[in-house]
Order: structure tokens, then sequence, then C-alpha cells
């Protein structure tokens, strides 16, 4: 077989959502997986809806995703232009010999009329389908609408029979070709229909497979007809399951952020949304869920997608977050966090070699708590700033009892002497300190983290102790007693 050649091909009348990076994704490792060609192309012919900054935004999220492409925007190829806005003289003539070879006709019906004509269908019961008024002019009324310059759109004529589509994820779907209207293909102002730019774009751009969404389930028919009538060979379909949001319902703004680069200001790594997309209607078999870019490429094929709805869930999303930031180094946290650390007042490129060794220590502490990759930044803060912000009702539960305060003294007192300073010693000296002053170690456990971190929850506390630090341990100890008075 050669080698495969998928697009995408996105509308610039909105920002790149989570159901076309799906799709975006799906073709890409498909193609990477069979060492294929991966082709961007923008679908710009709505040229109203269309602007410069949505482009600028897909291509944005598509770099961030890691889908790079082999032809397309700012890459070529030999089968560009790569924007449809660029390839109108292309359609207007496959209509054209469309028109010559009997495979369509003009269409001199006027809007309103058509509009009128459905409408009084409707009213009536029926279908509402076009009466191929224009298919049956004579050759003087065409001359006549000719010569006076009347509109004229460009219809496909439906030939009878059935289609039938084998499609990779729902198997044979067969379509009755008397439910299909002669469509247009061409509108009065030149522009065409999405049937027959798709068509043109996939057959010159030698498409060999189309993976799209459920939704276009329904145009296949007709584009079927299109490739048939130009003579082109058909790609193979795959549809792939609609996204729903928790409620069962299409995906949609009412379930939060839709857009990639929504997630990306947020926080969540690219690693991590295409491990998610990737197993959203897809299943690579087994129970693992958490794979690697170059994992997902080895193990996709077509037929792991379901035929059934996916359903997007938030919290498996942060959940795969996590694990994925588990998974970076500590270095490359900091060289993706510089900004967001630089807020925290923490600036890596200041930093001498011990303090930033001491920097990726606290990152690999902390890192297992974070939902997002911004939450490290205020994690790490404490750590390094001066002052500590505490929260009111840790400091009631934990510093709130005047009789704990002799002990938490005489424990700052053997902090600020021991040796070596490390997490074991640390933690010795602190149970040692509370058995021979008969109280339990949990109560100086907790007092510590709040004195030091201001929270009532942190990672293990005696690393947190070492890597504050004694002085800056020591300090925030003698701090708290203020909370006791």
């Amino acid at each position: 077989m050669s080698a495969p050649r998928l697009r995408f091909a996105p509308s610039p009348t909105g920002y790149l959502h989570v159901g076309g990076a799906r799709t975006a994704l799906f073709n890409w490792l498909y193609v990477r997986r069979h060492g294929g060609v991966f082709i961007l192309r923008i679908e710009d012919t709505d040229v109203e809806r269309s602007s410069a900054d949505m482009v600028t935004g897909i291509l944005e999220s598509m770099t961030w995703l890691g889908l790079d492409w082999d032809e397309g925007p700012g890459v070529g190829g030999p089968h560009g232009p790569y924007f449809q806005s660029e390839r109108l003289e292309r359609y207007r003539a496959a209509a054209a010999r469309l028109v010559a070879s009997g495979h369509a006709y003009y269409c001199y019906c006027k809007p309103a009329d058509l509009r009128a004509r459905r409408e009084a269908a409707e009213a009536a019961g029926t279908a509402g389908m076009y009466d191929r008024t224009c298919r049956s002019l004579t050759a003087d009324q065409i001359r006549h609408h000719e010569a006076a310059g009347t509109p004229r759109a460009v219809r496909f004529l439906v030939p009878e029979g059935r289609t039938v589509v084998n499609d990779l994820v729902h198997g044979a779907i067969e379509f009755d070709r008397a439910t299909i209207e002669d469509f247009v293909i061409l509108r009065s102002d030149g522009h065409p229909t999405y049937h027959l730019s798709v068509v043109v774009d996939d057959v010159e751009m030698a498409v060999t497979h189309v993976v799209r969404g459920d939704d276009h389930i329904s145009n296949t028919p007709k584009q079927v007809l299109l490739y048939e009538a130009m003579g082109a060979a058909l790609p193979a379909f795959a549809h792939v399951p609609l996204i729903l949001g928790p409620d069962k319902k299409r995906l949609s703004k009412r379930h939060g952020a839709t857009s990639v680069g929504e997630y990306e200001t947020q926080g969540y790594l690219p690693e991590a949304m295409v491990n998610f997309l990737a197993l959203l209607g897809w299943s690579p078999g087994g129970d693992r869920e958490v794979f690697t870019r170059e994992e997902l490429v080895e193990r996709f094929d077509l037929e792991g997608i379901s035929g059934g709805n996916a359903v997007f869930n938030p919290e498996k999303l942060d959940w795969f977050n996590q694990q994925h930031i588990q998974r970076l180094s500590a270095a490359e946290i900091v060289a993706r966090l510089g900004p967001e650390l630089e807020a925290a007042g923490v600036v890596p490129s200041a930093l001498g070699p011990a303090e930033r060794h001491r920097l990726e220590r606290v990152i690999d502490l902390v890192k297992s708590r974070a939902r997002k990759l911004g939450d490290i930044a205020g994690q790490v803060q404490p750590f390094f700033s001066s002052t500590v912000t505490y929260d009111e009702a840790a400091v009631t539960k934990h510093l709130g009892d005047p009789a704990l305060k002799p002990h938490l003294e005489a424990w700052r007192l053997r902090l600020a002497e021991l040796e070596p300073f490390d997490a074991a010693a640390i933690e010795a000296a602190l149970r040692a300190t509370a058995e021979a002053r008969g109280i339990k170690a949990g109560a100086l456990i907790h007092a510590t983290r709040v004195a030091v971190t201001g929270q009532a929850v942190s990672p293990g506390i005696f690393e947190v102790v070492e890597l504050m630090g004694r002085e800056r341990a020591v300090s925030r100890l003698k701090t708290s007693e203020v909370f006791f008075s």
C-alpha cells in the first residue's frame, strides 16, 4: 500500500476546539504510525466569518499540541495553495466540467422563489426537495437567461439508486438517493459549497483516508457521488464519535472551556491533552491509560475507534495532567514555568548552582500535588519567599492552643542546633522532642507545617523543613509564636 495521505481541514470561523483537535490527532496518529503525509488545509471560503486571527489561533494550537503537518500553511507542498480562498478558480473549473459532462446543470431559480416553494412543501407535509425546474429548461430558455445575465448556481444531478459507504468505524452505511435533492455545488456568487470544495481538494491533494466526525456522515453520500462523477477513486472513510459533555449533550461552552487555547492558558500540558483526547472514542486495548505521544503513535489504529459517543470528563483531564506533570523532570518544569516562577518571586536565572539545585528538589517534592502546571509556582514560593501567608483556619486549628507554645519553642531551639540538617534527622529530633515533653508528635508536626508553610496541608513536613533551610524554618517557627499571645 502506498503511503497514506490524510488531512485536517479546519474552518477559521473560530478557534480550534476540542472536537476538532481530537479529529486532527486521530489523523496525525494514523499518518505517523504508517509513515504517511499529514496535510493541514484551511477551509476559509466563508469570507464573512473567517479571519486571519482565527487562522493564527488554529496554527498555534496545533503547534502547542505537537501536531506538526507535512504540507500546509508555512510549510508548503506540491498540492498548494492550502487555503481554499486561494483555490476558487479550481472549484469553478470543476463545476464547469461537471456541467459539460452532464453530471450537473445551471439553476437560475431565485432564492426567494426557492424559499417559497420549500415553505409551501413543508406546510403540505412533504420533504420540500428541489423540483428540478431548471433541469427541464429548453435550450431557448437557457439562452434567454444567459443573455439576460440571470444569476445562476450549479446543481449536481443526483442519479437514481443507492449509495453504500463502507465506513471503517461503522461498517457499511446505505443511503437511498431518492432522499437526496439535486444539491448546489457552486453558488450564484461563484463560491463553492462545502461538498464541491472538499472533494476537489481531496482529489487534487491525493487524500487516501478521510477521518472526521460523525456529524459528517450525512454529507458523505453527496461527496461519494461527486468523486464518482469526477472519475476519482474514493478515499477510505472513517467517521469518529462525537464528544459529549458530562450531561451527554454535545460539548459546548456551557460545559466550560472548549477551545484548545483555553486549556493551554489554564496550565494543562500538551502531553496530557493529547493523551486525554486520544482516549476519547479510541481504545488501545488493556487497562493502561497513560501514554507518551510516541507510544500512542505505536499503538494507534482505526479499528480501535468506538462507534459510540465519547464523554468529556474534566476531572479525568485533570488526572491525566497530574500524571504527566509527575513524569516531567524538575529541570523541564523550571524551563516551562519561567514566567510563573518569576511572578512568584523566584527567578531561576538569578539562582546560583546550589539554590538552583534546591529549587529542583522543591519541585520534585511538590509536583505530585499539582493539578495544573501553574500550581507548582505557588507551592514553590514559600520555600524562597521571606514571608509566608497564613491560612486562618489552619492557624486556629493547629496554633490556637496556648499550651502548645512552650513545646513549639523547645522544638525551635532544638532545630536551630540540629546536625545534620536533613529530613531523617529532623524527623528523629521532632519525635524525640515530643516524647521528652510528653506530647503527641502529631501536635508538633501539624504546628510546624502551619508555621513554616502557612497551610494545613503540604508534602512530607520533614522534607519540607529540610528544603526550607534551617534559617527560614527556625525564623518562621519563631514568628508563629505570636499566634499564641
